[in-house]
């Protein structure tokens, strides 16, 4: 029996559950007989679908009004998807919910979770909803199938080079209707370096010469078997890839306007924006401010001060799916012409170096993106001379600076308007 003293309980009947993979702790905590008293009963529940139904309607008969469970690999959500349709349910971060020292076992995990939530000194981590998880198992998937179908690239191009075989020094994509015919070819059984590279197409016949020199090598049936098997993967994650594009496509329905608004912004591809939407739910709603997602993504630096000094801040982990997504299109801003995002890259590259300035370029992307969402408004560039028009002093004493510097000396005279 506990008596609670100081502190407000803010969920009377408050429950715990400490997850593995083949069962579950659940610290049940209810008031006691005497106002004040809490009482706690810790039950074990098997991980299986029947076993968490029971679990539910036991919670139920008990009449809790949070149930909190820490997010452990992705053993909390059969728990929590069976629980949230008729209990509320709270997942936390396990790092915010670690127990005290010394007090790690898994009922008093349990317990521990329990007292905390009826407390309420815990803070919700974001479950989207069942049309969102759907998507997010697509995109997701989608993304592990590109990422190993590169991988599956950069196999074959390593093994060619134990033939001799130096395609991809000549042209840029190994899997490129051109270098696929050639190596086809090669594997049919053709030899002849002169033959092979007359199969280029388009621009590449230009390169004929280097071509030819690149495919002479000692290719052997050895190499033939090893080729057939590398581009046959390749072609099986293409398929896959393009099977779950379409099923994206599907669910998407609902969201293609956001989609279609943000990729307006420079750097965002239509991919990009489809992952956007699958990990944050498309529901600003959920995300206070611009900066609470993203704290959330990860592409913010973490606050770490103590006695007035600031120690390492270094970028928190955040959901990897989406910084991944942010920092393709960032790539892809920077390279932007006469965009506010790449002029801010440059300035930001020149005193802080690249990494630091690719972060603060993803922040940019998704401070529009959570705008964009909420608020429903439309992007609006505000150009590659944002900083000279709100800085023009400091513009103009850079520019004279530089000419200085070069050996000039420069007068300025004030364009006066006619």
């Amino acid at each position: 029996m506990e008596i609670e003293k100081d502190l407000d309980v803010v969920h009377e009947r408050a429950a715990g559950l400490d997850i593995s993979k083949r069962d579950a702790k659940l610290c049940v905590r209810v008031p006691g007989a005497r106002p004040g008293t809490y009482t706690s009963k810790v039950t074990t529940w098997a991980a299986t679908t029947g076993q968490v139904l029971e679990l539910r309607e036991y919670l139920e008969q008990a009449r809790v009004d949070m149930v909190v469970m820490e997010a452990t690999s992705d053993y909390w959500k059969p728990f929590y998807y069976l629980l949230e349709e008729t209990v509320p349910v709270m997942l936390v971060n396990a790092k915010s919910a670690k127990n005290l020292p010394g007090h790690k076992t898994d009922v008093k995990d349990a317990a521990w979770l329990a007292r905390m939530g009826a407390y309420g000194l815990l803070r919700a981590s974001f479950v989207p909803p069942e049309p969102i998880r759907d998507l997010r198992d697509l995109t997701r998937a989608r993304a592990i199938a590109a990422r190993d179908r590169v991988r599956e690239i950069q196999r074959l191009e390593k093994f060619l080079e134990g033939s001799g075989i130096k395609l991809s020094s000549v042209v840029s994509d190994l899997t490129g209707v051109s270098s696929r015919d050639m190596l086809e070819a090669l594997i049919r059984g053709e030899r002849n370096p002169e033959v092979l590279a007359g199969m280029a197409r388009g621009t590449l016949r230009s390169k004929i010469p280097a071509l030819v020199d690149a495919l002479t090598g000692r290719f052997r049936p050895h190499h033939a078997f090893m080729a057939r098997l590398h581009l046959d993967q390749i072609d099986a994650h293409t398929r896959t890839i393009e099977a779950l594009t379409q099923h994206i496509e599907e669910a998407m329905k609902p969201f293609r306007d956001a989609r279609e608004a943000l990729a307006t912004i420079p750097g965002v591809s239509q991919r990009v924006a489809e992952v956007i939407i699958a990990e944050t739910g498309a529901n600003m709603t959920v995300f206070d401010t611009p900066a609470r997602l993203a704290s959330w993504a990860g592409v913010c630096p973490g606050a770490n001060e103590s006695a007035g000094h600031i120690k390492s801040a270094h970028i928190l982990p955040g959901n990897k799916y989406l910084k991944a997504a942010l920092g393709t299109a960032a790539m892809s801003a920077t390279r932007s012409k006469n965009t506010y995002l790449a002029a801010k890259y440059r300035r930001i590259t020149a005193r802080a170096g690249r990494n630091k300035a690719l972060v603060a370029v993803e922040h940019s992307i998704l401070n529009a993106a959570w705008h964009m969402l909420r608020n429903g408004e439309i992007y609006n560039d505000p150009g590659a001379d944002h900083y000279n028009r709100i800085s023009p002093t400091r513009a103009k004493n850079k520019a004279i600076k530089q000419l200085n510097n070069l050996g000039y000396d420069v007068t300025i005279t004030p364009v006066t308007a006619a």
